[in-house]
């Protein structure tokens, strides 16, 4: 997941300072998974802040002229990816759908919402990649409409190998506005963090299950 050092440092301070990005190692927040985990990250905040969305749209779209060039169609991950792919399809004047992970359970059964036909080329915007999973299964529908997937942008990115890995054995190109590596390093440095924290947020990105595991193990003996 490639990116820009000095865009992915400004994103990574905007995020901290509109509390879209919340980091707690000592006091971790717990996932609908039931994984817990010392960040929290909530990129629709974003959108409250006019002059942060603009800057988020326009690096998109530099990405996007930069390494991959115009396509027929923009595709936003539902749901953090509609509203910021609807911008760049904006800005673009391109045509644009959202992609669900999983089709829906009545009416149409649609995965994807909106016009698109066989053969298009497509972008996709997607606001956070953890594992990898849910922009994958997006991808997957698309390349079932017979389209021809161009890569992907993300706002951020939490570095797990899981998703370079997999992003890599499907052959899918993705540019990261921003990623956790960088944005640890911006949050030590303007003191959001202590060095201890620092080193319990690597700690969780090297195996986000097993330090889990042991948050559960010390909540369960205290």
């Amino acid at each position: 997941m490639k990116g820009n050092n000095e865009i992915a440092s400004k994103v990574a301070e905007y995020l901290l300072q509109i509390k879209a990005v919340k980091l707690s190692p000592q006091k971790p927040f717990q996932w609908s998974s039931g994984l817990f985990s010392p960040i929290y990250c909530d990129n629709r905040l974003i959108l409250s802040y006019p002059s942060l969305r603009t800057f988020i749209r326009q690096k998109f779209v530099d990405i996007i002229n930069e390494h991959f060039g115009k396509a027929d169609v923009i595709a936003g991950v539902a749901t953090g990816g509609i509203a910021h792919g609807v911008l760049v399809a904006q800005e673009f004047g391109l045509p644009f759908v959202y992609v669900r992970p999983e089709p829906k359970k009545h009416g149409l059964s649609n995965a994807i919402e909106g016009f698109i036909e066989k053969g298009q080329s497509v972008i996709v915007i997607e606001d956070l990649i953890s594992t990898g999973g849910s922009s994958l299964r997006a991808i997957e529908h698309l390349k079932e409409a017979d389209c021809i997937i161009k890569g992907m942008v993300s706002i951020f990115t939490y570095n797990f190998k899981i998703a370079s890995d997999a992003f890599k054995k499907n052959k899918l190109q993705v540019y990261s506005l921003s990623n956790f590596n960088e944005l640890i390093q911006v949050a030590l440095n303007k003191e959001y963090i202590t060095e201890l924290d620092f080193n319990l947020l690597k700690e969780w990105q090297e195996d986000p299950e097993e330090w889990s595991e042991k948050i559960k193990n010390n909540n369960a003996s205290s």
